[in-house]
C-alpha cells in the first residue's frame, strides 16, 4: 500500500471540499472494497478523508410515503429496517444476498453504489486493463470471461457492476443527492448515476471529483409484488452471475403491469423500459419470452460467459411465475 495522507472530517461541506482541493483524494466510510484495491495498488489515493461521524447514518420518513437513507447507513442495518422489509422487501432481500455478513455490517450504502468492479484482470496490476489504465488494453476480452457483460460492454471493457443493491434501486427508481466542493447540492437518477463502458471505461459514474454522495431517496413504493432473486456460482458470498429486480402487479393470472432490473450482465444494473411493457397484458409464461429477447438485444457473449443468455431467459421466467403466484 502506498503512503497516504488522512484527515477526519468535521462536517459535510468540510469533507467535499477537502477532496475537491486535492486531485488524487478520496473519501472513505467503510472502506470494504477501497482498502483491498489500495493493498493491491490498484487505487492509490495520496489523501483520505473519513466521512464516517458526519451523522448521514439515519433512515427517515418522507411525507410522501417513501424514505431518504443516509450514505452511511450501514448494509445490515438496512436491510433490517422495518420500513425497508414492508414496503421495499425487493432491496432488503438483495442487500442480503450481497456479500458476508461481516462486510455487510461494515458496508455502507453510498459506497455500495460506488463499489468497483470486480472484473479477475482489474485486480491484477501485471495485466492490462482500460478501467485500471485507460489505452492499455482489455484482457478480459479473449480472456476468462465467466463474470462479465453480455450486454452494454464495448471493445475496451466488458466488466460488471458488482452491486446487488443497485440493482433493486434501479427497479424502484431511486434517486441520488450529492453535494460538492462548493456546497452545491444535486439529485441524480439512479438510472443516470452509473455509467457504460463506451471509450472510458475508468469513469464509473457520473460524479464529478470531490462530490459526495449524502443520501439515497426511494419514492413511494409501487403496487405490485416485488421479487429479489440471484443466481451465483456457491450459495453465498459470491456476485451475481445473473440477478433480476422486479415489482410485478397481476390479477387473474395477467400481469398488469411490471417493473425489471438485471445485474451480472452489464457495466450498470440494466434496465429496458420495451421488456416492461411487453408484459403488460400478458401471462407470465406468455410475456417472459418477449420480454427476455427486449433484454438480450444485442447480446453477445464472449465464450465463456455464453451460458448467461438462456440462463437470464430461465431466471426472468421463474421471477415472473414467483411475482404472479
Amino acid at each position: 500500500m502506498k503512503a497516504f495522507t488522512y484527515e477526519r472530517a468535521t462536517s459535510v461541506q468540510a469533507a467535499a471540499q477537502a477532496v475537491a482541493e486535492q486531485p488524487g483524494a478520496r473519501f472513505i466510510a467503510g472502506g470494504t472494497n477501497l482498502l483491498d484495491l489500495m493493498k493491491l495498488q490498484v487505487e492509490t489515493p495520496v489523501h483520505l478523508v473519513d466521512v464516517n461521524r458526519l451523522g448521514l447514518d439515519r433512515i427517515q420518513d418522507l411525507d410522501d410515503g417513501g424514505l431518504r437513507i443516509g450514505t452511511l447507513v450501514r448494509n445490515s442495518d438496512l436491510a433490517a429496517d422495518a420500513r425497508v422489509r414492508q414496503r421495499y422487501p425487493a432491496l432488503s432481500r438483495a442487500l442480503l444476498a450481497g456479500a458476508s455478513a461481516q462486510l455487510r455490517n461494515k458496508a455502507t450504502t453510498g459506497g455500495n453504489l460506488l463499489q468497483r468492479t470486480r472484473c479477475y484482470y482489474f485486480y491484477d496490476p501485471d495485466k492490462p486493463c482500460n478501467k485500471r489504465n485507460p489505452g492499455s488494453g482489455c484482457s478480459a476480452i479473449g480472456g476468462f470471461t465467466r463474470n462479465h457483460a453480455i450486454v452494454g460492454a464495448s471493445e475496451h471493457c466488458i466488466a460488471t457492476h458488482p452491486s446487488d443493491m443497485a440493482v433493486a434501486m434501479r427497479v424502484l427508481d431511486a434517486q441520488v443527492e450529492t453535494l460538492d466542493g462548493k456546497g452545491q447540492r444535486r439529485v441524480i437518477p439512479i438510472a443516470d448515476f452509473h455509467r457504460l463502458p463506451g471509450e472510458t471505461p475508468h469513469i464509473d459514474t457520473n460524479l464529478r471529483h470531490g462530490e459526495l454522495v449524502t443520501s439515497v431517496v426511494l419514492p413511494p413504493p409501487p403496487a405490485g409484488r416485488q421479487v429479489y432473486r440471484k443466481v451465483r456460482d456457491r450459495a453465498s458470498y459470491a456476485f451475481a452471475l445473473v440477478s433480476v429486480a422486479a415489482i410485478v402487479e397481476a390479477a387473474g393470472g395477467t400481469i398488469r403491469q411490471a417493473r425489471l432490473a438485471f445485474g451480472g450482465i452489464a457495466h450498470k444494473p440494466w434496465r429496458v423500459p420495451d421488456a416492461e411493457q411487453a408484459l403488460a397484458g400478458a401471462s407470465p409464461a406468455q410475456g417472459a419470452g418477449t420480454a427476455a429477447d427486449a433484454v438480450l438485444q444485442g447480446a453477445q457473449g464472449q465464450g465463456g460467459n455464453d451460458f448467461k443468455i438462456p440462463l437470464l431467459r430461465r431466471v426472468l421466467a421463474g421471477v415472473l411465475a414467483e411475482a404472479t403466484a
